[in-house]
């Protein structure tokens, strides 16, 4: 219960600062376009009263997961931040290949259709994203320098010159 009003507190305080970001997007006032506005200020609006539905009438004490659980979400966010930095300085399919394959491996732990998924969900999305939706910009591979490498994974080490 009390889990669940602090979370709601959290998500409060963002969406107030998420609505209070909306209110500085510029619009033109002649030309009719508001939208850029109307859908952030929905967005908040919608993340401020789900908040308070959470503070007023939290659930009962929740059950939380297992500390394996927390461990399984703990490596999915350390591999998605690592996939995150490393896309650019190696391009799209390889690291794409080893984050849908761990992340594959995380849900069901058996390591030949995880890699297998990991290069499908990879070639399959290059596929996609590149020749479908015509995003141009994505680039299929790259041989980093180690400067270059070392600059993309040093951001995820705190107190490293960035």
């Amino acid at each position: 219960m009390a889990s669940d009003r602090i979370f709601g507190l959290i998500a409060l305080i963002t969406a107030v600062a998420y609505l209070a970001a909306a209110t500085q997007i510029q619009i033109n006032q002649f030309s009719g376009e508001w939208l850029p506005k109307l859908f952030p200020l929905m967005i908040g609006g919608v993340a401020a009263i789900c908040s308070l539905v959470m503070v007023f009438k939290p659930d009962p004490d929740p059950d939380w997961p297992a500390s394996r659980t927390w461990l399984s979400m703990g490596v999915a966010v350390l591999v998605l931040a690592i996939y995150a930095v490393l896309l650019t300085p190696l391009g799209f399919i390889l690291p794409t290949i080893f984050a849908a394959g761990i992340l594959s491996y995380q849900i069901s732990p058996r390591a030949g259709p995880a890699a297998i998924s990991g290069l499908g969900l990879s070639l399959g999305l290059f596929v996609l994203f590149k020749y479908a939706l015509g995003l141009g910009n994505i680039v299929a591979y790259r041989i980093p320098t180690p400067e270059k490498l070392w600059n993309a994974i040093s951001i995820l080490i705190p107190f490293v010159g960035h």
